[in-house]
């Protein structure tokens, strides 16, 4: 290369790698053609390593196509861009281009395709990955064990983790993160508890990681109690810790603990600043029943999402104020916000608190013809409950017959419920019937069966209920009965 385009080449490094020409992809593409670098691998491995930071893998693709001649520093950019990008698939199939035209992989290519293999959840994949590792010899490199740890972790495959991590000779506070994480999101709470403990040394996403998964396993008492031992040991919550914390809370009824969550965000400027923030703190305060507070919250948060609006709607039906939370929902479309589904499970469950069922119906249609959402089953089971609690019960027969999914327990009991509230003896049967052949193995679904042939004085039936539970194996649960 002659020194004209040696320094050419310096010149179009220090334009990819400058702040202000980083968004300006196209003119130093443009550069490095006029100057003929657009063979350079070494140019368009940082181009294509700029494009994966700007989530441009597209354009990365199109110039490494162009490359005649790619070299393991170009394909190793490739592949960690793809990896990087939420592309795993196409990290793989990369890989498996360069190995036909016979290029050696190296650690560089590995890490990140061990990366791919964890997000892909593809232990197979990893096996065959981990097995051309160990046939070049780099199954002692630091990064390809940790990912390798992550590999098996995201499989659930924590005996191989285990081994991988035992035969680390330094592991560093990420690997040992991996295995308590690993550990839990495989069912094994305790063992990951176990492992946290031994831990000599934990950041901040370590106690977020055990926090997490114990709220996650319903084990809300511990989760705090560790939020207490991490405070005390000297670790200052983040945002994230904040979000797990919160529910955790409420769930509780820990509502000093809650405030003091506020203030102590407050002080940091989480509330504002984080969006998910103050999303939780909303929700708290609604679960705990502050409205005030929480409408405070929501209303001084500088930016709000799907979720905020949602959070603040859903908290105004579970604390009766239906009529609140319709309104909330059309301020939140007049604001330009779109709503998801959350969003319409929120507003109908406004709607049955507030008995509007012209509104619920409504709301209910516009999911499809104003906002291209197909209702779900939570909205059928909502629309159900809504007709049902104002006396529609062959309204809500018709729409359960009308639904093109299959109708689970909730819906059959809604229907169950409302029609023993008002007197449609013959519809609660059919729906306990129903309600039968969803969960055979549910003796109170016999009970409510049972009760509805009381009612009805119609004893044959239920003697016949009686027998029909022991031909089944079903076993009455203790303190149900079949008269009351």
């Amino acid at each position: 290369m002659s020194r004209c385009c040696r320094e050419a080449e310096r010149r179009i490094l220090r334009l990819l790698h400058g702040h202000t020409t980083r968004l300006q992809l196209t003119q130093v593409h443009a550069h490095f053609l006029r100057h003929n670098l657009h063979q350079s691998n070494q140019i368009l491995a940082h181009f294509v390593s700029v494009c994966a930071a700007l989530n441009k893998m597209p354009y990365a693709r199109l110039v490494f196509l162009q490359a005649l001649n790619p070299n393991l520093l170009l394909f190793n950019s490739m592949i960690k861009g793809y990896s990087i990008s939420g592309c795993p698939k196409e990290s793989i199939h990369l890989f498996a281009l360069m190995k036909n035209r016979g290029i050696w992989p190296d650690q560089f290519t590995f890490a990140p395709l061990l990366k791919s293999c964890s997000v892909l959840s593809d232990f197979n994949l990893g096996r065959g990955i981990h097995a051309g590792i160990l046939t070049v010899g780099l199954e002692s490199n630091s990064s390809i064990q940790i990912g390798l740890v992550e590999l098996y972790s995201s499989c659930r495959r924590m005996e191989d983790a285990r081994q991988v991590f035992d035969a680390m000779p330094h592991k560093d506070v990420i690997a040992w993160n991996l295995m308590v994480r690993g550990f839990c999101n495989a069912g094994r709470v305790e063992v990951g508890f176990d492992v946290f403990r031994q831990m000599n040394q934990r950041n901040i996403v370590s106690w977020n990681s055990m926090i997490s998964s114990l709220a996650k396993s319903g084990r809300d008492t511990d989760a705090l109690k560790l939020f207490h031992e991490m405070w005390d040991e000297g670790f200052k919550p983040d945002d994230a810790t904040l979000v797990t914390v919160l529910p955790v809370c409420a769930r509780l009824g820990a509502f000093d603990v809650g405030r003091w969550i506020h203030s102590y965000a407050d002080s940091r400027g989480l509330s504002r600043q984080v969006v998910s923030v103050g999303n939780s703190l909303v929700d708290f305060y609604c679960k705990c029943g502050d409205l005030e507070t929480a409408r405070k919250v929501f209303n001084e948060m500088p930016r709000k999402t799907v979720v905020s609006w949602n959070a603040m709607i859903s908290g105004l039906a579970l604390n009766g104020q239906g009529v609140s939370g319709v309104n909330l929902f059309e301020e939140m479309k007049r604001q330009g916000m779109d709503p998801n589904h959350s969003s319409f499970i929120g507003v109908l469950a406004c709607c049955i608190h507030a008995g509007l069922v012209q509104k619920g119906q409504e709301l209910f249609d516009s999911m499809i013809k104003e906002h291209q959402l197909e209702p779900k089953l939570e909205h059928y089971g909502c629309m159900v409950d809504l007709l049902g609690r104002s006396g529609f019960v062959k309204e809500a027969n018709d729409l359960i017959r009308s639904m093109p999914m299959k109708p689970n327990a909730t819906i059959w009991g809604a229907l169950l419920s409302a029609c023993r509230i008002h007197g449609d003896l013959e519809l609660a049967e059919f729906a306990a019937k129903e309600l039968i052949n969803v969960e055979p193995y549910n003796s109170g679904n016999y009970v409510l069966l049972s009760n509805i042939y009381a009612e009805m004085g119609n004893w044959d039936e239920v003697e016949r209920v009686r027998v029909l539970m022991k031909d089944s194996s079903v076993r009455k649960a203790p303190g149900c009965s079949s008269i009351g």
